[in-house]
This record gives structure tokens, C-alpha cells and sequence, in this order.
């Protein structure tokens, strides 16, 4: 019979009495005489509202890049996290759109953003977008209604299932340093920053740009 390590302390405890207890309770590692109760942790409440879909239920086919339209999402943060710029990333040409959130980047305005800046890309391009778990993502059943696309969610702490992101972000950080108030730039200069890695030959694109990459899908 099997008994596991808490019915065996259970036992020591109930069964010892008299001189047995003292000498058991000094042979315990705590030298309590009784079995201090372990607290019940009640469920953790779930992160959002809208239940997540996570990124081991998101299609095979994306980790490839052979499919277009499947987006890494995130947010690069300015000094003391009161500002920020969104960050999407297509996996399969790296091409890059910069989300600009001047006043906030609350779930609201991250929703407003990103619906406003993919919803005139084409359907194919629109199939799913992977973000991390934060709060800025607590609308993201509304993204999807509104652009007719899957969202996924990373496992927590696990930024490498957004690498093509990541890298993108590192790049960035030559237009925007960190500790710099990024609420200041205008929507404008996000473009042309956007427009500028978009142009730019890549290694993994066997030197060809993602702006022409991107093009190559929209018109086959």
C-alpha cells in the first residue's frame, strides 16, 4: 500500500502520545507537536474576461512561415512604462507596422490601434496574431470580431514563441532608446521608422525586402 507524505505526517502526529510524542516531535524537522494545515489556494481567476486561446492550440502551419497573414504582436515601453508604441510583426516577410498610442496604451487604445492599422490589409493577411499575456490584450475577443482573425496568446515569461517580434523590437530600439518618452513621436514618424526597416534587405529574406515581400503575396 501506497501512503502518501501527508497521511504519513498525519499518522505521526495522531498515533504518538506520552514520551513517544516528545521524542517524535523532537525528531521532526519543525519540533511542532501538531501538523500545521497547508492553506487551500482557491483557483486562480482567469487573466481576461474572453477566454485566451494559447499558442499550443494555434496551427502547425504557422510555425513554418510557408502561409502568410500571421502576425507577432508586443509593445516597446518609454520611460517608467508611461508610454509606449505597438509593435506588429508578419512572420513570413518581417514586414512591420508600429501601432501609435500617444495618450495610453490601455486595452482600449491597443484595441483602437491595431484594428485601425490591419483592418484594410488584405484577408490573406489577416489570419492570426500572437501577443504575450499582458493586460493590454483584454479586448482581444473584439480584435478578432473586427478583423476576422485568431488570436493566440504565448505561454507566460516565454517571449522566444514571439521571436520574429522580439528581434524586430531590438531593432527598433535604434529609432527609440530605451528611457526616452515615446508618447512624443507623431504618427507619422512611426510610418517612415516602419517604412525605413520595411525597405531594408534581410538575411533571412535571402537579402529581399519585406516591403517587397509582402507585395509579392498581396498580387499573386
Amino acid at each position: 500500500m501506497h501512503a502518501c507524505h501527508e497521511t504519513i505526517y498525519q499518522a505521526i502526529y495522531v498515533q504518538a502520545k506520552g514520551s513517544l510524542k516528545l521524542e517524535v516531535t523532537r525528531a521532526l524537522r519543525t519540533g511542532r507537536a501538531r501538523r500545521k494545515p497547508r492553506p487551500h489556494h482557491p483557483e486562480r481567476r482567469p487573466r481576461f474576461r474572453e477566454p485566451m486561446v494559447m499558442i499550443s492550440d494555434r496551427p502547425a502551419s504557422v510555425e513554418d512561415r510557408a502561409i502568410p497573414g500571421h502576425w507577432e504582436g508586443d509593445l516597446i515601453l518609454g520611460t517608467g512604462n508611461q508610454s509606449a508604441i505597438g509593435t506588429l510583426v508578419e512572420r513570413a516577410t518581417r514586414f512591420t507596422i508600429l501601432l501609435h498610442l500617444p495618450g495610453h496604451h490601455d486595452a482600449g487604445a491597443v484595441q483602437e490601434a491595431i484594428i485601425k492599422k490591419m483592418r484594410h490589409l488584405p484577408a490573406l493577411l489577416r489570419n492570426t496574431l500572437t501577443w504575450d499575456q499582458g493586460s493590454e490584450m483584454a479586448l482581444h475577443k473584439k480584435i478578432a470580431t473586427a478583423l476576422n482573425m485568431d488570436v493566440y496568446f504565448c505561454d507566460p515569461h516565454s517571449p522566444w514563441q514571439r521571436g520574429t517580434n522580439e528581434n524586430t523590437n531590438g531593432l527598433l530600439r535604434q529609432y527609440f532608446p530605451k528611457g526616452t518618452d515615446l508618447s512624443t513621436y507623431s504618427e507619422a514618424y512611426l510610418d517612415a521608422v516602419a517604412e525605413e526597416l520595411n525597405d531594408r534587405p534581410r538575411k533571412t529574406l535571402n537579402w529581399n525586402k519585406p516591403s517587397e515581400k509582402i507585395l509579392e503575396l498581396i498580387n499573386t
